[in-house]
């Protein structure tokens, strides 16, 4: 049977939300942000199964891949052989499935005759444990403290942390630019695809559950963040953080107060992937993970 997959929109907010929590997933992509944010640079398309899931249609390069649906656990390995024949029968085309999580793995229980499954080690996510972030006790995060005072005492009554909202687009995009500009030879692509995703987050942060905070000093938005929230994990996923890089101890600063003001009931943080970028894995080890959320490919045979 034909079907009709829809282009993802703020509009869809109110229908697919509450299908990304039947199912315990700690990814990054466990929440509608996630997918909003890249909807320009991937192509999410979105077919609505029986009122029971949430199947899915991306495409990158050219190339056209399915990602797990958004259902209940018990049913998930119905769903997924049922977009594996509409692939098969409709498109003509087998399945390849991007960013399965581990856990769906172990639901699925895949016969390896059939499917070649492959760790993609750089889309793996950092989860952290949410109340050593706030506090950064210990030897361990010694060094962040010691950057975190040192901006402190330099900036002392110039810098104010500050929850943001959609009045201020036109800093946080002016901020963007200026980081943006900063970085035109590192990542170019990637850098671009991001911002078209942090313009279109806030062209529509009225309709996304969105959380965004900066900081400014001496009046000037010099760092800012944004993430969600997954309350049935009590998880807060930190998807965009950005700060000037000659200010020292910005980054762990509005790193730590982000999770302090804006999400002091999380226990665990996501902080995403770090995208096989060597600079970008050593911050994020930095931080001391407690857990990789590793991802898949599942490649039908």
């Amino acid at each position: 049977m034909k079907r009709e997959f829809k282009e993802l929109t703020a509009k869809d907010i109110p229908i697919l939300s509450r299908y990304f929590s039947l199912r315990a997933n700690k990814t990054c992509d466990s929440t509608f942000l996630s997918s909003y944010l890249w909807k320009d640079s991937y192509h999410p398309r979105y077919y609505l199964n029986e009122g029971r899931a949430v199947q899915w249609l991306s495409e990158w390069e050219g190339k056209l891949s399915a990602s797990l649906p958004l259902c209940t656990a018990e049913d998930l390995p119905y769903y997924f052989m049922d977009m594996q024949a509409y692939m098969n029968h409709e498109l003509g085309m087998k399945m390849t499935v991007e960013l399965a999580d581990e856990a769906a793995l172990e639901i699925l229980d895949l016969a390896p005759d059939r499917y070649e499954i492959t760790e993609e080690r750089d889309a793996a996510d950092y989860l952290y444990d949410a109340d050593l972030l706030r506090r950064l006790p210990g030897k361990r995060y010694h060094k962040k403290k010691n950057h975190i005072n040192a901006f402190l005492r330099e900036y002392e009554g110039r810098y104010e942390y500050r929850t943001l909202s959609c009045c201020d687009e036109a800093e946080i995009l002016e901020f963007l630019n200026r980081w943006k500009a900063g970085k035109a030879d590192d990542g170019g692509h990637h850098l671009e695809m991001e911002y078209e995703g942090i313009a279109g987050v806030l062209d529509q942060c009225r309709s996304l559950q969105v959380k965004m905070a900066g900081i400014r000093v001496d009046g000037r938005l010099e760092a800012f963040t944004i993430g969600s929230y997954n309350k049935e994990l009590r998880m807060a996923i930190i998807h965009i953080e950005k700060a000037n890089p000659d200010i020292r101890g910005m980054y762990p600063f509005i790193n730590q107060q982000f999770l302090a003001n804006d999400f002091a009931d999380a226990l665990l943080v996501n902080r995403e992937d770090d995208m096989g970028l060597p600079g970008l894995r050593k911050a994020k080890e930095s931080y001391y993970p407690i857990e990789m959320v590793k991802k898949y490919r599942i490649v039908q045979k």
